[in-house]
């Protein structure tokens, strides 16, 4: 979708897609997201958790979509009972969790060869002491690699790292494919080369 908005610089670094309460009974819908509200985090906003799918005369609307689907969820936790603590909070796991520099240490960094699932899910495991959830994209047709999307850490009410398994008995939101524009994100599968492009063609 690069052309048909502004995105000309793609990040070449693992940035935000959101945070996420695995349940959300207590939505309050109508507190409406307020860019004034979250001003103070505005160029960390803009760094780690840019909005790519849209051009730049709304460059709020990714952080409004989140706020509306996900933090108006997230309000019963006292750590995140409004809109600076909620962005703030991603914020700051996102630097705590630091994966960019993670993989590099890791030695997996975007590359024309392949990689195998099972090495990536082994390094992050290994750092973190804990099994993330990693999101790919199905192979295209006539080509056998997936393609790495998105890995999702999971946290406790306490935020602290915990594996990415659904408990017995509890719903997981993230369980049906993912939209990603208009490429399907589903659980990568073990035995399927992965590829992790610089960029996506």
């Amino acid at each position: 979708q690069m052309s048909a908005n502004d995105c000309q610089d793609p990040p070449d670094y693992w940035t935000i897609h959101g945070l996420w309460p695995d349940k959300g009974e207590e939505c309050n819908r109508t507190w409406h997201f307020n860019v004034t509200e979250i001003k103070d985090l505005m160029s960390d906003m803009r760094h780690y958790w840019p909005d790519v799918l849209h051009s730049s005369l709304n460059r709020t609307q990714f952080w409004k979509h989140e706020w509306d689907k996900h933090g108006t969820c997230a309000t019963t936790l006292q750590a995140l009972n409004s809109q600076k603590k909620y962005f703030g909070k991603a914020l700051e796991l996102y630097k705590h969790i630091d994966l960019n520099s993670c993989l590099l240490k890791a030695g997996i960094k975007p590359s024309s060869s392949y990689y195998r699932m099972t090495d990536i899910k082994e390094a992050l495991t290994k750092f973190y002491g804990v099994t993330p959830k990693i999101q790919c994209l199905p192979p295209e047709k006539g080509e056998k690699a997936q393609t790495i999307g998105q890995i999702e850490f999971c946290f406790t009410k306490q935020f602290q790292l915990r594996n990415c398994t659904t408990l017995k008995g509890e719903s997981d939101p993230m369980q049906s494919a993912m939209k990603l524009g208009t490429e399907e994100l589903s659980v990568c599968s073990d035995t399927l080369l992965t590829y992790y492009p610089s960029e996506v063609q």
